[in-house]
């Protein structure tokens, strides 16, 4: 479903306005990153590609035409800046953006600075360490799955909207990407997370299953 406030303030953004895009990094800054730092597995990296793959959406939302919703474009767009990185093996390090405004004057636009958050710090710390290892250990596709999976929380069809592939694919890749997830997990003789399949509590009550 596509957010009318949201279609908005993307059309702005779209039409030049550095505020409205602004509005949009902040919205969305944080599960940008912490979808960048499963699939890197590097807190430095993944805040390369953050700021990578807003510099992208800036540059082409106005091939974004709302056949999705713009979280979905966005996701898509993220997801494949961190495996087209790690493919390429380079690291893009931009801190600041210039634009040109409604009136065509040039303007620094500060990106937020996408550290983590206590919240997405918990990824990286070292209860989570066996699990980080195992999916540092993972095809990058398969990492990238199931991290839209857990660390997004989207939803089979959203995934599917994300990888553009069929919702039975979807859940066929996750199968497999678990299986090897648990597999990894045993490895590392982590006892805790050597079901990949079971409920997670997540904060504030509500869990997730990877």
């Amino acid at each position: 479903m596509i957010d009318i406030e949201e279609k908005k303030i993307v059309k702005k953004a779209a039409a030049g306005s550095a505020e409205a895009f602004e509005q949009l990094v902040l919205q969305y800054q944080t599960p940008i990153y912490n979808l960048c730092l499963r699939i890197t597995g590097n807190p430095e990296d993944a805040a390369d590609m953050t700021q990578e793959s807003f510099l992208k959406a800036w540059r082409s939302l106005d091939s974004f035409h709302f056949e999705a919703a713009f979280s979905t474009w966005l996701y898509r767009l993220a997801s494949n800046t961190c495996l087209d990185f790690l493919r390429s093996i380079k690291r893009r390090q931009e801190l600041s953006l210039t634009v040109e405004d409604e009136s065509g004057e040039s303007q620094l636009l500060d990106l937020p600075d996408p550290a983590p958050t206590p919240e997405s710090a918990l990824l990286t710390s070292e209860e989570n360490a066996h699990l980080n290892a195992a999916m540092g250990q993972l095809d990058p596709e398969q990492r990238r799955i199931l991290t839209l999976r857990v660390v997004n929380d989207l939803s089979y069809t959203e995934i599917a909207a994300v990888l553009n592939i069929k919702e039975g694919t979807v859940k066929s890749r996750l199968a497999r990407a678990r299986e090897n997830l648990r597999k990894k997990l045993l490895q590392t003789g982590n006892k805790t997370e050597s079901n990949p399949s079971k409920q997670q509590k997540r904060k504030g009550g509500r869990s997730r299953e990877l």
